[in-house]
């Protein structure tokens, strides 16, 4: 398990004990004064943060939050995202990136396609994919030691509790023996994905045949008494009500008590692409609310990602200033997201991020896979 992170820690000059706010909402003002004083929120209060029509009183709070722990930092990564196989045993309703063998979109990288993805200012590689019956664990595992051969500094982020269960249950062995042996194979971290939003309506409805709550807490958990750090999503803006949205949360603030291995919290805005399932995706107004909202209920996660493949440039930079205080990074190569016909770019260069970091007022921090900073002279180039 893992101790609280400090909280406090890279708290701006001029935050102080006693903040006065005004609200053009008057709800909002109990809520702040459970915020300042550093209580809990509960489901009842969160609901009243994403009704409000206040979204600047909701931001004020959310980033008062954010200063407090981090000042005016915000980080990011250079890393690159690599999808070995589309090829995928479920039909989720939801996802327009998996495929069929036989298909004309249908792929399977080699080990030579792989490596070649790498290059030397790589911090981290974020490794997720498909169910692909005709490959082993063994064969998964060899994935992550060709890339710690190639190139031994970079770290591993790789599958997702939905591939780690489907190992498991390939190779008929336990949780904790595929975790042990991920870690040994050089993965440093667990990425959040398979998240989606932990309600039983909404599964049976997208995604019967993936794993719920209980499958995905167990991973997670048992990777944190392994010492693997891990990630933490919600995929919203679909068929999901907002109670079931806080429902999640709180889910996530309840294990991350027990456990205290989660490394960031990433909203996940949901691209209708082909599914049919909805007509458009969340608007920036419903992406900044979740923002804002996961970071003042949250209040045990260190880190809330603004994912700008998800919600754009200009939402993602906006959203430093609602709670957020991570970009992610440049990836270069996105492909999940970008079959659902996202419209951002697939990658982004390394000074487009510094640059929508310092467009925020936040100093823009390189970081590693685990949050650990890489260059603090990035804050004042």
């Amino acid at each position: 398990m893992f101790p609280p992170s400090p909280s406090g820690e890279g708290a701006c000059e001029g935050v102080t004990r006693v903040i006065i706010m005004h609200f053009c909402d008057s709800s909002l003002e109990p809520v702040w004064k459970k915020i300042e004083s550093g209580e809990r929120l509960s489901l009842e209060e969160g609901l009243c943060l994403y009704n409000t029509s206040d979204l600047l009183g909701l931001g004020r709070m959310a980033d008062f939050v954010r200063q407090k722990r981090h000042g005016r930092r915000a980080t990011f990564v250079i890393n690159r995202q690599i999808n070995p196989t589309n090829i995928c045993l479920l039909s989720c309703r939801f996802c327009d990136f998996a495929s069929k063998e036989g298909r004309p979109d249908a792929y399977v990288m080699s080990e030579e396609d792989l490596l070649s993805r790498l290059s030397p200012e790589l911090k981290e590689v974020h490794i997720v994919g498909a169910l692909y019956r005709k490959w082993s664990f063994e064969d998964y595992l060899n994935i992550v030691r060709a890339v710690k051969r190639a190139a031994p500094g970079i770290q591993v982020k790789a599958y997702t509790a939905v591939e780690v269960d489907f190992f498991a249950r390939r190779e008929g062995i336990s949780l904790r023996d595929v975790l042990i042996r991920l870690k040994e194979a050089g993965v440093v971290c667990l990425p959040g994905g398979g998240a989606e939003v932990f309600s039983e309506r909404v599964r049976k409805a997208l995604f019967p045949f993936k794993i719920g709550w209980s499958k995905w807490s167990e991973v997670h958990r048992t990777a944190h008494e392994l010492g693997l750090r891990s990630n933490a999503t919600l995929l919203y803006g679909h068929i999901e009500t907002l109670e079931e949205r806080l429902d999640h949360m709180l889910k996530l603030r309840s294990l991350q008590d027990e456990t205290g291995g989660f490394l960031s919290f990433i909203p996940l805005a949901f691209q209708p692409g082909n599914t049919g399932i909805v007509k458009k995706q969340a608007s920036a107004v419903d992406d900044l609310k979740t923002i804002a909202v996961s970071r003042l209920v949250l209040d045990n996660f260190e880190h809330i990602k603004s994912y700008w493949v998800t919600v754009g440039e200009e939402t993602c930079s906006m959203a430093l200033r609602f709670g957020a205080d991570d970009v992610d990074g440049t990836i270069l190569e996105e492909r999940i997201m970008h079959a659902a016909k996202a419209g951002t770019p697939a990658g982004m260069a390394r000074e487009t991020l510094v640059r929508l970091i310092r467009e925020a007022g936040c100093l823009p921090v390189e970081r590693d896979a685990l949050y650990n900073v890489e260059t603090r002279e990035t804050a004042v180039r």
